[in-house]
């Protein structure tokens, strides 16, 4: 059973010493310290230094931190980090907080830190379809644009009669600016429209 230890700060003009100096007082090994420099943008699984702790460290170990929200850069994100290291038997403590899962207080404080996150997640998705709702209703489209049809037959036209010159189905649909599969897609609308038509 060892303990380690992480420090994350957000930019290299930032120094990690504060969390250094109070991992090695609660027992953490100098040599057993992972560190990250990068901004909170990445998850913690993203991160050299966590993937470096990840891969070094076994079921029975325990991570410590200074303050938990150093595992992740959000309530989201250290949640499941904590979740991935605790599914490794792999314990997490953190000095600051108190949040140590081996005891009920620490099992309560991570508990609270899930109700939280999930709290956190919905307010996510409501801010997300409350703007969707706004820009629909302010006239944003979502989705492909709609094509004019007559400019598809004219882009048709143009494509099958490069097709009967010899050219491939990807030179073709080059010249009129689509892909190979968009070609094809839309020949296939046609003759079914062609099909229907008769």
């Amino acid at each position: 059973m060892r303990e380690l230890g992480y420090t994350r700060v957000s930019t290299s003009s930032q120094d990690a010493q504060l969390q250094l100096d109070a991992l090695v007082a609660a027992g953490v090994q100098r040599r057993d310290v992972f560190a990250d420099v990068t901004s909170g943008s990445k998850a913690a699984v993203d991160r050299p230094g966590m993937r470096k702790l990840l891969d070094y460290a076994e079921s029975g170990d325990t991570v410590v931190v200074w303050r938990v929200d150093r595992l992740g850069r959000s309530l989201i994100d250290v949640l499941n980090t904590v979740n991935l290291l605790r599914e490794r038997g792999i314990g997490v403590r953190s000095i600051s907080d108190g949040i140590d899962p081996a005891t009920s207080t620490g099992r309560l404080m991570l508990n609270m830190l899930a109700t939280l996150a999930e709290y956190e997640r919905e307010l996510i998705v409501e801010r997300v379809n409350a703007g969707i709702t706004a820009a629909r209703q302010n006239g944003t489209r979502f989705g492909r644009p709609v094509s004019n049809p007559t400019v598809i037959a004219d882009k048709l036209v143009i494509a099958t009669d490069a097709r009967a010159k010899g050219r491939t189905a990807v030179e073709a649909a080059r010249l009129v600016g689509w892909s190979r599969a968009t070609l094809y897609r839309h020949q296939q609308a046609h003759a079914a429209r062609e099909a229907a038509a008769m």
